[in-house]
């Protein structure tokens, strides 16, 4: 399981801007499922690129699924010249992720987010709404399973 505090601190810290999706984004807005890694979508501008890649780095990220030894460097040109990173790291596993499936990018998504305290840390998560919308465009067996539930959530909200 991730360390989600300490994770958040560290991109809060460096001023890293993005958005958390995934499990977690669900798990903020009342599902009760538990998700074991945390997934943002980082918007790729070179200064934030370059937040990102400070705030990651006392974490020592590496390719989730990489044979241990392959040469890889989590830096500002791997960032650059790439978009999506499936990530195991001290604190555990994150995806950052420059676009997803059926949302775009950071720019494309955050009219979609809201902010919210996660953790003690304040930051922008996909609202509920896009959040469903992703996970159906996603199509993924664990995605479908979890749109009834977050639909549940939404419509026991008070509109308005």
């Amino acid at each position: 399981m991730i360390d989600f505090e300490a994770v958040l601190r560290g991109l809060a810290g460096e001023r890293v801007r993005f958005i958390v999706i995934g499990g977690a984004a669900a798990t903020a807005h009342g599902s009760a499922r538990l998700t074991q890694d945390l997934d943002v979508v980082y918007e790729r501008s070179p200064t934030n690129i370059a937040s990102l890649v400070r705030a990651l780095e006392p974490f020592a990220p590496y390719l989730r699924g990489a044979p241990p030894g392959l040469p890889f460097r989590f830096d500002v040109e791997t960032v650059k010249h790439g978009l999506n990173f499936t990530l195991t790291t001290m604190a555990g596993d994150l995806d950052v992720l420059g676009e997803i499936v059926g949302g775009g990018g950071y720019d494309a998504l955050s009219p979609h987010s809201q902010r919210l305290e996660l953790f003690g840390v304040e930051c922008l998560v996909l609202g509920l709404d896009k959040l469903i919308d992703v996970k159906r465009a996603a199509g993924r067996p664990k995605d479908l399973e979890a749109i009834a539930e977050l639909e549940e959530i939404r419509d026991l909200r008070p509109s308005g």
